[in-house]
C-alpha cells in the first residue's frame, strides 16, 4: 500500500522523465527534493485535476489524493512556460483548470496526455510557443553572470541543483542497499554525518530509514536512477 511508480526516459531533449503512479492507501507522502518541474494530472473521486508541480528546494511532507492515478511528466532544466519564470514556480504547486478532456494553459485549451504520447504533448505546447528551451550552453561568461543566468534558466541555483543531484544518487545506492559509509565516499560527502545532513534537508528520510525497501514511513515521491547514474 502506498505509491507505486512506474516512470521512463524519453528521446525528446525536453522531457527528463515521464511517469505515472497511483495512490492506494496513502494520505502523505515525503516529496523529495528536485531541481525539475512537472505537468502533473491526476484522476480521482472528485474528477480530472491538472497542475504544475515546481522545483522543490527541500524535502516537505505533502497530501495525496486518495485512490487516485497520476501522470507526470517532468521537464528538463532550463524548460519553462513563458510569461512565468521558474523562480517564481519554486516551492509551489499551480493548478489548472480541467474540463471535457482538456486543460487549460495561457488561454488555450489543451487535449490531456496519456503516458505513451507525453512527447507530442510536449511537442504541441513549443509549436502553440507555450513552452520554451533556454538551453543552459555554455558561453564564456563571468561566474556572476553566468550563475544569474543558470538561475533565471531554472529557478535554483546551479549549486542547489547539484546538492539536489547528489542527495538523489546517495538515496537510490542507499534504497539499493549499499551501506551508508561506501555511498558517502563514493558521492563525495565529507562523511556521514555529512551526508545525514544533506538526507534530512533534500531527501526526508534517514540513510537507515532508506537502506533496504525503504518502506518505513511515508511513502517517498518518484527517486530514479539518471542515465549517468545507470552506467555507473
Amino acid at each position: 500500500m502506498g505509491l507505486e511508480f512506474e516512470h521512463r526516459t524519453s528521446d525528446s531533449p525536453v522531457i527528463e522523465q515521464v511517469w505515472r503512479s497511483r495512490s492506494t492507501g496513502a494520505t502523505t507522502m515525503t516529496s523529495v527534493a528536485r531541481a525539475h518541474w512537472d505537468f502533473v494530472f491526476w484522476e480521482g473521486p472528485d474528477g480530472v485535476r491538472a497542475g504544475v508541480q515546481g522545483p522543490e528546494s527541500r524535502a516537505s511532507e505533502a497530501p495525496v489524493p486518495a485512490d487516485a492515478d497520476f501522470l507526470g511528466v517532468r521537464l528538463a532544466l532550463g524548460t519553462f512556460l513563458p510569461g512565468l519564470a521558474p523562480g517564481a514556480l519554486v516551492d509551489r504547486f499551480v493548478e489548472l483548470p480541467v474540463g471535457r478532456g482538456r486543460f487549460a494553459l495561457a488561454g488555450e485549451r489543451i487535449r490531456l496526455p496519456r503516458y505513451g504520447d507525453a512527447e507530442d504533448f510536449v511537442a504541441r505546447l513549443l509549436r502553440r510557443g507555450l513552452l520554451a528551451s533556454s538551453f543552459l550552453q555554455e558561453e564564456v561568461l563571468t561566474d556572476r553572470t553566468r550563475q544569474r543566468r543558470y538561475r533565471d534558466a531554472v529557478g535554483l541555483s546551479q549549486r542547489t541543483v547539484l546538492q539536489i543531484a547528489r542527495a538523489h544518487d546517495a538515496a537510490v545506492r542507499l534504497r539499493e542497499g549499499q551501506r551508508p559509509a561506501a555511498v558517502a565516499q563514493e558521492t563525495g560527502y565529507f562523511d556521514q554525518p555529512h551526508l545525514a545532513r544533506s538526507l534530512r534537508r533534500f531527501i526526508g528520510p534517514s540513510a537507515t530509514e532508506l537502506v533496504g525497501s525503504g518502506a518505513s514511513g511515508s511513502p517517498l515521491s518518484l527517486l530514479y536512477k539518471t542515465e549517468e547514474q545507470s552506467g555507473r
